[in-house]
């Protein structure tokens, strides 16, 4: 499979509400994921930049929106990780209402990447936000982080408790859960080819 080679990925905006996204007009792909599946390292393995998103060790990090422009041609947009036990009520309240806010409002979202790690069973707050998505129609693909991290072995019988539990009568429009690593990269010409075989990130789509 040839390699998809990004020319241009910046950090174009940072945001916390509606006023502040960049201007419409480009598609937009959400990331989002529960803090510390590693959605900064899914990012610039995608991006093909070592250091586009900073990663960190301490989950709960990015309190904010963070816009990437990729080759002038769509946006990766990096929501606040959920579910991280020490940020207090306010905090964790703020960040779901800003990131309610930018899928309920954004009429530029094409598609949802819902990153869950491969090595444990998806938790509650995973499935309440799979079942968010549904319920506004969203279009997603989910995707196994880590994949690195256990045996070729297990990695069917890890990927099908997902699957059933993350949605137990079907992924719906036809897609799977994919195996990423940012590590080896494996997963990630598959995802390019999910995105790319999109009609609104065709070349000339209107």
């Amino acid at each position: 499979m040839t390699e998809t080679i990004i020319k241009s990925a910046v950090l174009e905006t940072t945001a916390v509400r509606p006023e502040q996204y960049p201007t419409a007009g480009l598609p937009e792909i959400a990331i989002i994921g529960k803090s510390n599946v590693g959605k900064s390292s899914f990012i610039n393995t995608m991006a093909g930049r070592k250091g586009l998103a900073r990663t960190s060790g301490a989950p709960g990090k990015t309190r904010v929106i963070n816009f990437y422009n990729i080759d002038g041609r769509l946006r990766f947009v990096d929501l606040p990780g959920y579910g991280y036990a020490k940020v207090s009520r306010d905090e964790s309240a703020k960040w779901q209402k800003m990131i309610e806010g930018y899928l309920r409002g954004r009429k530029t979202l094409v598609l949802v990447i819902f990153l869950l790690d491969i090595r444990h069973e998806p938790s509650a707050n995973d499935k309440m936000m799979a079942d968010w998505f549904l319920h506004y129609g969203h279009n997603i693909q989910y995707v196994a982080t880590k994949s690195d991290k256990i045996t070729r072995s297990a990695l069917q019988k890890n990927l099908s408790i997902i699957r059933k539990s993350i949605a137990p009568e079907g992924l719906g429009r036809g897609r799977e859960i994919l195996p990423f690593s940012s590590l080896t990269r494996a997963g990630r010409e598959e995802l390019w080819e999910v995105l790319q075989n999109m009609e609104a990130l065709n070349p000339g789509a209107e």
